[in-house]
């Protein structure tokens, strides 16, 4: 039997799941509705369903949200990261299931309302960590469930992203954390779920320190660019003076799905897609290092950089009987024009490598088996799940919402420890 979908949250993330219904998993259920406040948005995805013959489907404000879960068996939400909550928890009360974009939410408070819904509700919710399907992580909790390095005591994690990946923050709504709850939540989210989920255990308490060091109008990066030449800095790269010679400025024109998405939808909601990362306005961390204490007794250090040269991730567990380390490199390098010109991101290297050397043994190289598609083939094995059912799975990769929860309190503690310098218990918020 086939499922009724409606998409609500029509920006650039919609397409993964339009696509998926359109292609590969056209046979597990239909697209019947978009959501969104700007029309001209859900115009540009409907122009793809009809250049793949299927016929357009009707597009409905979030004001009459209603009217969206009469006809869905289930939602795609790919909002804002604020709005999610509101969706999530109507679609469950009116019994329609949930398919969420991670972070599940943005503050504690929206976490309980989720909570109290889902509990309340037949339905079931699903938060898209992809990141637990790419086959490097996926290794990773197997060879730890298979307890080659005996029980962890401690992981160590530094996440970096490059000044393409992690300026694209501040150039969009993330920027604001009332939007997104700032990079611990938006972004970490995927790395807090993915140590929750390789030591199946949940965390205690956080320490942080957080800053706005690289970004922003006084940032250690403001000096760059057209800056560098004399000329002023601009709110947003679409007619700036500095464009085509300035790395950090977005040429929106350049890449023609984000033009029709969003400077071509401006004048609906007045939503700029290319802010100047340097300007005014920018409230959420740049540079953060955390602690975290586990309920097993397991700690956590981790770090996130986002104005790296390169993109990637280190992360290391000490066990009682060994060390695990996984090194990724997903770009060795960033282009000066790659933000203007994605073509220069052809060719920029990587690399990934896991290895496990137990006490007394020489170092083992793990192989890390592949598949087609984004993520190492990981988001193929996530849309299955999604629209296929999971079946059984012994890594347990499908995430709900309690795994969405645990994931967004970590940020939320981190980011109210980096506030008032004391450690923060994730009883306290829940």
């Amino acid at each position: 039997m086939t499922r009724r979908h409606a998409v609500v949250g029509l920006g650039h993330r919609a397409q993964l799941y339009i696509d998926a219904l359109l292609g590969e998993w056209s046979d597990t259920g239909e697209i019947v509705a978009f959501c969104d406040p700007n029309q001209t948005r859900m115009a540009y995805h409907n122009d793809r369903i009809a250049a793949a013959g299927r016929a357009p489907v009707p597009t409905f404000h979030p004001d009459r949200y209603a009217e969206v879960l009469a006809l869905a068996d289930a939602v795609i939400i790919t909002t804002v990261d604020a709005r999610h909550a509101d969706h999530v928890c109507a679609a469950l009360d009116a019994g329609v299931d949930v398919i969420v974009e991670k972070p599940l939410t943005v503050d504690a408070e929206s976490c309980a309302r989720i909570a109290a819904a889902a509990e309340r509700s037949a339905a079931r919710l699903i938060v898209t960590f992809n990141y637990r399907y790419s086959p490097r992580n996926s290794a990773v909790r197997r060879l730890l469930a298979e307890g080659r390095i005996g029980r962890v005591t401690s992981v160590h994690f530094e996440w970096l992203l490059d000044t393409i990946h992690g300026a694209d923050y501040f150039r969009r709504w993330h920027r604001v954390k009332a939007n997104s709850g700032g990079l611990l939540v938006h972004k970490s989210t995927h790395h807090f779920d993915l140590v929750n989920w390789w030591l199946g255990s949940s965390p205690e308490t956080v320490f942080a320190q957080t800053g706005l060091r690289f970004y922003g109008p006084s940032g250690a990066g403001a000096g760059a660019g057209v800056a560098a030449a004399g000329l002023p800095r601009s709110a947003r790269a679409h007619g700036a003076p500095g464009l085509g010679t300035d790395p950090f400025l977005l040429d929106i024109t350049a890449d023609p799905r984000l033009k029709a998405l969003y400077l071509d939808a401006e004048h609906e909601d007045g939503y700029l897609r290319d802010r100047d990362v340097f300007s005014e306005g920018i409230d959420i961390d740049d540079t953060m290092s955390v602690l975290i204490r586990y309920a097993d007794r397991t700690t956590l250090t981790y770090s996130l950089t986002a104005y790296s040269p390169w993109e990637g991730y280190r992360v290391a567990f000490n066990g009682t009987r060994g060390r695990l380390e996984l090194e990724v490199c997903e770009r060795a390098w960033t282009p000066a024009h790659g933000a203007i010109d994605p073509s220069a991101l052809d060719d920029t290297g990587g690399f990934e490598r896991l290895t496990v050397q137990e006490h007394w043994q020489k170092a083992e190289e793990v192989p890390i088996v592949n598949g087609a598609g984004g993520h190492g083939g990981g988001d193929k094995l996530l849309l299955d799940d999604v629209f296929r059912g999971a079946g059984d799975d012994p890594l347990a990769r499908q995430a709900g919402y309690r795994d969405g929860i645990r994931s967004v309190l970590t940020g939320v503690a981190a980011d109210r420890s980096a506030r008032t310098g004391l450690p923060v218990s994730l009883s306290e918020l829940m």
